[in-house]
């Protein structure tokens, strides 16, 4: 069967067999836009050269191809080119806030993600060393006069040192629509905040209302995310349990397409009153009741399923639970 330009491109993203997404390329670009992506990265007269259309055709198309997520900009050499997303979870974050998004082409990604997702996650589990994003802990909930707390470990750090913040919706839930909660919460970091301005797909904040946000997400139960590098300045998601593309799979399955913190909770007996307000505050179903060694019952976590968001610390009455550092600073990759 002769591939169709827009398979060639399902291919670029790492999403060979895909059946929805060369759908979705389609919403996006028309045969010459498919083209010209195809030809990317380059400037617009390198673009023009290869395709051999006008040049004010191209630089156009470039700039929708851009506001529609398909295309990204780059700056080598001092000169502004374009590059075609070159995964799909860039691919995945940035066309989902094309600001003029069609209701049918949001239904068609979630589509995609019930349908197609789960099995190239898999895949990507097994094919990739490490997951591409990782969980912060819920700022207040390491002690730093007991223990090390890196930069990267601290969501409220990754604030108070950016240059740029920004914050758009939700791209999960922009197209799940299975939970309430917040939409307009992921905080793009320097680089990504730049970029969502420059697009237009989301608005610029203050170091305070970022931090605002973090606290409103953490009182909602929602898990910071962020990437999986050691230097800060990305972004953080706030996390749900049911739209996410990730923890659903993390959940249910056990599957490593985030890694957890560096931390793990520990719930002293001795205060816990068994309430199972940390039960209810998991989503990972870290927290069983079990039994201490002198056979009294006790709240306990599951060291194989603690993501170490900190959740559950925030949330016990008593003040039981508490992360301890039980990974080295390079679990974190450089």
């Amino acid at each position: 069967m002769t591939q169709t330009i827009y398979d060639q491109m399902t291919e670029k993203i790492m999403l060979t067999g895909s059946k929805i997404i060369p759908e979705i390329f389609k919403m996006l670009a028309d045969e010459d836009e498919a083209a010209l992506l195809m030809a990317m990265p380059g400037t617009p007269e390198q673009l023009a050269e290869k395709t051999q259309k006008p040049l004010e055709a191209v630089e156009a198309m470039c700039r929708d191809l851009y506001r529609k997520g398909a295309a990204f900009k780059s700056f080598k050499g001092g000169e502004t080119g374009y590059k075609m997303a070159r995964d799909p979870i860039q691919f995945h974050d940035g066309t989902i806030l094309w600001p003029e998004a069609p209701p049918k082409f949001l239904d068609l990604w979630q589509t995609f993600m019930e349908k197609e997702w789960p099995d190239f996650a898999r895949l990507a589990a097994q094919f990739f060393p490490r997951p591409v994003t990782r969980v912060v802990p819920v700022g207040k909930s390491i002690d730093s006069g007991k223990q090390r707390i890196l930069d990267a470990d601290s969501v409220d750090k990754i604030i108070e040192t950016a240059d740029a913040l920004a914050v758009t919706r939700c791209t999960c839930r922009v197209i799940a629509h299975k939970c309430d909660k917040p939409l307009e919460v992921c905080l793009q970091v320097n680089n990504a905040a730049r970029y969502t301005l420059d697009r237009g797909t989301g608005r610029e904040i203050s170091k305070s209302e970022a931090l605002d946000i973090l606290r409103r997400c953490e009182e909602e139960g929602l898990v910071h995310v962020t990437m999986n590098k050691a230097h800060v300045g990305h972004f953080i998601c706030n996390c749900c349990e049911c739209c996410c593309q990730a923890m659903p799979l993390v959940i249910s399955e056990g599957l490593a397409i985030c890694d957890p913190s560096r931390y793990r909770a520990e719930i002293d007996p001795a205060a816990c009153q068994l309430c199972g307000t940390c039960q209810d505050r998991c989503m990972f179903n870290a927290i069983v009741e079990s039994r201490t060694d002198t056979g009294e019952a006790a709240m306990k976590a599951d060291p194989d399923k603690c993501m170490g968001c900190g959740l559950c610390h925030t949330a016990c009455p008593e003040g039981a639970v508490s992360l301890v550092e039980t990974r080295a600073g390079d679990f974190i990759p450089v």
